[in-house]
């Protein structure tokens, strides 16, 4: 059984960010029709969505973009988005809203409560970790998200054969990211490439952010991992 502290670092800081007249309205709109409150107790994901469609976790969702882009090119799949920030939910809802998404609930909170707390062992289809805060400096690391206990945590998570999917345009937080994905016994490389990183999957669209630094010849690395 994976045990996770009740007590952990967090992977990032809350800041109080400017949140647009927009994103207020949506946020106040849409989080009692899109949102899920945090619970310390299981989630029935079925019920939530209504059906026994694949599910699929993404933790830290930004403004939104991508998750929603995602989803909108899946039906078949069911999306739960985790984010703590503010601003960026209320984007998130925009996007609901505006593409009239079925299949993208939000859950405002820290990934490893949710995760420990309310998703069953098993319970997902795959997990997408984008572009996480790399804490670049050697004292801030500890804050990563992707380290041994959590992703233990992850990988307990999925279903066999299902994926954990991570990207970053910080190098030296991808070969980390290869490194402990490597040494988890539940999960293997998708990449039968030297280096041991994917090509980017189909199902992640490449933002405008990430298509200017390839321009600018800034790399992105993808992990591509599956659970045994």
């Amino acid at each position: 059984m994976i045990e996770v502290q009740r007590e952990h670092i967090r992977s990032f800081v809350l800041r109080q960010g400017r949140i647009s007249s927009a994103q207020q309205r949506y946020y106040a709109e849409g989080m009692p029709r899109h949102g899920l409150p945090y619970a310390p107790a299981p989630l029935d994901l079925a019920g939530v969505f209504g059906r026994g469609a694949p599910k699929i976790l993404e933790i830290g969702c930004g403004m939104g973009e991508t998750t929603a882009a995602i989803a909108a090119a899946h039906p078949e799949n069911d999306y739960l988005g985790i984010e703590v920030h503010t601003p960026g939910v209320g984007s998130l809802l925009k996007e609901i809203a505006t593409r009239e998404l079925t299949n993208l609930r939000v859950i405002q909170h820290d990934a490893v409560e949710v995760l420990r707390d309310m998703i069953l062992p098993g319970a997902l289809a795959g997990m997408h970790i984008y572009f996480p805060d790399p804490w670049p400096k050697k004292r801030q690391q500890k804050r990563r998200l992707i380290q041994p206990p959590f992703v233990a945590l992850l990988a307990s998570r999925l279903a066999p054969g299902g994926y954990l999917h991570c990207a970053t345009d910080w190098e030296e937080y991808a070969e980390q990211m290869l490194a402990v994905l490597s040494a988890e016994p539940l999960l293997a490389n998708t990449a039968h490439t030297t280096t041991g990183f994917a090509p980017r999957p189909a199902w992640r669209p490449q933002t405008k952010f990430e298509t200017r630094g390839l321009r600018l010849g800034h790399g992105v690395w993808d992990v591509l991992f599956h659970r045994k």
